[in-house]
């Protein structure tokens, strides 16, 4: 016992083993085996998505606070065996400071205990987006739905995997990036008339790549309503209107002139305007030019981004059904012009044949010139 106790002198304190196996000490504190383990520890561009997780090793975790720099508490969970835990709040804030204090204890009880902090990145910039078709809107049924951004997004698949489409009854469809500022979801084939629609985005959090981060989330609401689908004939100056599989009417129209050829192919009504006003220096036509017009125009449809209308059309309502006598719109008597319109919504579908002008990719709601196999190779996870 004397070289026992010779032994011990001069150490903080003198751990043996007792009768059940514990640890005891002589004197002074006795270090825990447990060792706390935080994923963030003094990160200082952790990603608002990522959750928090905290670990015990050799030990079990018996308290974990994450407050944010406003004191704010963070919620979270643990495992079942208190071996972690994992914050279960998402995303985190932008550039703030987040601080983390845990407790653990080891196979004897013994506690430790540690404290940490982690800052969320602070974007570049934050990418503001436009859903549509707008909430509770009922539309025809070629409408896509279309996602803009105001910044370029490089990280598109991080982005599509953020969106969802929701349909009743269920409609197989999918995402096409446009460019890197808009992408679009169509079904596969025209929608069902009644079909009701759920669009969500949850892009807060989300790294868009090249410094952009997203900064808000969104859910919007549609319905499809009954199925109008018309056929303009450039050749013969005819345009038949069919609703829900049967032709209503067909209307005599011009369409674009030798050099202010109409484009061909499908397209799809994407606003409606009871009164626009037409200028020719859109098209960057000159005033001195013999071309150039400012029409005050009625029931205007507008299919093109360019400009290319269908609507009212008095001043060549003797060339309707005769000849091509417009700059590219699709022009009818102020009578027809008024039934169509009050018969259109936003979404409808004209198709346009018999003419020689192609249609530009970007210019208006398009996406009906692409096969099913086309459109899903301009997903980011094809």
């Amino acid at each position: 016992m004397a070289a026992v106790s010779t032994a011990c002198l001069g150490l903080a304190a003198c751990t043996t083993a007792g009768a059940d196996g514990a640890r005891q000490a002589d004197s002074g504190p006795i270090e825990s085996r447990a060792v706390i383990a935080v994923s963030a520890a003094k990160d200082r561009d952790w990603a608002p998505l990522r959750p928090l997780v905290v670990r015990a090793e050799q030990g079990t975790l018996t308290a974990v606070v994450v407050r944010d720099d406003r004191g704010r508490k963070v919620s979270g969970d643990f495992s079942s065996r208190h071996a972690l835990w994992k914050s279960d709040q998402a995303p985190l804030e932008y550039n703030s400071r987040y601080t983390i204090t845990a407790k653990a204890v080891d196979a004897d009880g013994i506690a430790t205990q540690t404290s940490t902090w982690v800052r969320t990145v602070k974007p570049k910039r934050l990418a503001y987006t436009g859903l549509s078709p707008y909430g509770a809107s009922v539309v025809g049924v070629g409408m896509p739905v279309v996602m803009t951004f105001d910044q370029p997004v490089t990280r598109k698949a991080a982005v599509e995997r953020r969106l969802a489409v929701t349909t009743k009854p269920a409609t197989l469809g999918g995402w096409y990036w446009v460019n890197d500022q808009m992408v679009r979801w169509r079904p596969k084939q025209y929608w069902r008339p009644g079909t009701g629609v759920t669009v969500r985005s949850r892009l807060e959090g989300v790294n868009l790549g090249n410094g952009v981060w997203g900064d808000d989330d969104d859910l919007v609401r549609f319905s499809i309503g009954s199925s109008t689908i018309s056929t303009v004939n450039i050749g013969k100056h005819t345009m038949v209107v069919e609703q829900d599989g049967q032709v209503v009417r067909k209307l005599p129209i011009t369409t674009g002139k030798p050099g202010w050829d109409t484009r061909t192919g499908t397209k799809v009504i994407i606003s409606k305007e009871r009164e626009v006003v037409m200028d020719a220096a859109t098209l960057d036509v000159d005033q001195n030019d013999s071309e150039y017009y400012r029409l005050d125009v009625e029931y205007a449809m507008r299919l093109t981004w360019s400009g290319e209308y269908v609507h009212a059309a008095p001043w060549s309502v003797a060339s309707q059904g005769k000849e091509n006598v417009s700059h590219g719109c699709t022009g009818l008597s102020l009578a027809d012009a008024g039934w169509f319109f009050n018969l259109s919504k936003p979404g409808d579908v004209v198709n346009y044949v018999n003419g020689t002008r192609q249609p530009e990719d970007w210019n208006g709601y398009t996406d009906w010139n692409l096969s099913w196999d086309e459109w899903k190779k301009g997903s980011a996870l094809s």
